[in-house]
């Protein structure tokens, strides 16, 4: 998703997340998110319970070729 949108900041400092993005990102009221200060902008990271990261990397190549000064 690199679509632009603007949020205003409210006079309480809070900013309200588009209905687009929150769908997209599958966040939801009392998700944990990270905001991280990266070249004059803000990033948000939402932070996912360890438990919902179980198999997401199902299926994945796991083999890689390795030096063979790497190898134990």
């Amino acid at each position: 998703m690199d679509e632009h949108v603007r949020v205003t900041v409210s006079s309480k400092y809070q900013v309200i997340i588009p209905l687009k993005i929150r769908t997209a990102l599958n966040t939801h009221p009392g998700d944990k998110l990270d905001i991280v200060p990266y070249k004059n902008r803000l990033v948000l990271i939402p932070l996912r319970n360890i438990k919902d990261m179980r198999c997401f990397l199902k299926g994945m190549e796991t083999t890689i070729e390795r030096d063979d000064d790497r190898m134990v």
